[in-house]
């Protein structure tokens, strides 16, 4: 690939690394797309999933599919928010402190159990993901180019549990779930394993760090008509007009959803964006961004219904051609 990316040599390096992520993890291809159109639409993921469903090993194919750099914070109930960014340090042979990087500095970085660390310590890593920099002792410290996190949370009944306040998840432009595989998924994955003696798959890199910066401009470029923005932002405003919903999709959610529509028509292989694209990937922006009544709640409705009612009774504009 040249120094400009084509829609055509963007689509194959999608297709690609979704393909090579896909070689060592046994996961459905639509999670992985949804992962991917996260990362195009330069934004942060949030997996909500039970542990050993392949969650690290999907981060770390991630990053080596990309080349980029990688790393693993396991959240516990004792981590500080220094554990993340980094602290200074005093260096005896110098003669002063010296500023000590935090796992947090990686081009990918897998949040793991986001939710079992105190607010306090969650924060720090929001903060970090909003503004693209650390501020440790007052001296600002940028975060290397790109920078994308994958946050896992347990499902939030689970003990030992802080759940992520609203305002919190929606800083994730998607939340999906990878869920347990199939039968013969499973079986695959013991092949596999009896097959090999190294508990970790290597993945070979697809595509360079720059050419990743590239891929995540081009949503840009990527055209949505009016009567898709329309759609989009009628989809939205039903959210909140539903009466098991106390707090629907919020003006900030409606522009990731915008972002990670034009991300996903990218991922399909379109220059523009079709009604398909915003149905596609509705669920993964919108879900996460609703708060339920109480008496939903007692109900034990799920949000997840919510979208796919609000889905159902919008309704879709015509076919949008690339150009009219």
């Amino acid at each position: 690939m040249g120094t400009s990316l084509r829609a055509e040599e963007a689509t194959e390096a999608i297709d690609a690394v979704i393909d090579r992520i896909g070689s060592a993890v046994i996961v459905e291809r639509e999670f992985l797309e949804t992962v991917v159109t996260g990362l195009l639409a330069r934004g942060h993921v949030l997996l909500e999933d039970v542990p050993g469903t392949g969650k690290t090993l999907t981060a770390v194919a991630l990053g080596d599919a990309l080349d980029l750099t990688y790393n693993r914070i396991q959240f516990t109930p004792d981590l500080l928010p220094s554990d993340i960014t980094g602290t200074h340090v005093y260096d005896e042979h110098e003669g002063e402190f010296r500023f000590q990087r935090g796992p947090v500095f990686a081009n990918i970085v897998l949040a793991d159990e986001i939710n079992r660390a105190p607010p306090k310590t969650q924060s720090a890593l929001l903060e970090a993901m909003d503004e693209g920099q650390v501020t440790v002792g007052g001296e600002t410290y940028d975060l290397p180019e790109p920078f994308f996190v994958i946050a896992t949370q347990n499902p939030i009944e689970q003990e030992g549990t802080f759940q992520l306040p609203e305002a919190q998840r929606d800083r994730f432009v998607v939340k999906t779930s990878m869920g347990y595989p199939d039968r013969a998924g499973e079986l695959e994955l013991i092949d596999r394993r009896a097959g090999r003696t190294a508990m970790m798959p290597t993945v070979e890199s697809v595509v360079t760090a720059e050419e990743v910066t590239q891929l995540r401009s081009l949503p840009e470029h990527v055209d949505m008509k009016i009567n898709v923005r329309e759609y989009l932002v009628d989809l939205a405003r039903a959210s909140r007009d539903d009466p098991r919903v106390d707090v629907g999709v919020s003006p900030r959610g409606i522009q990731r959803f915008f972002e990670a529509a034009r991300a996903r028509a990218l991922v399909a292989g379109r220059t523009y964006v079709a009604p398909d694209d915003v149905k596609a990937i509705a669920p993964a922006v919108m879900t996460h961004r609703l708060v339920l009544t109480s008496e939903a709640g007692i109900r034990n409705v799920e949000a997840s219904d919510i979208v796919a009612d609000v889905l159902n009774t919008v309704e879709v504009p015509g076919a949008t051609p690339e150009a009219e």
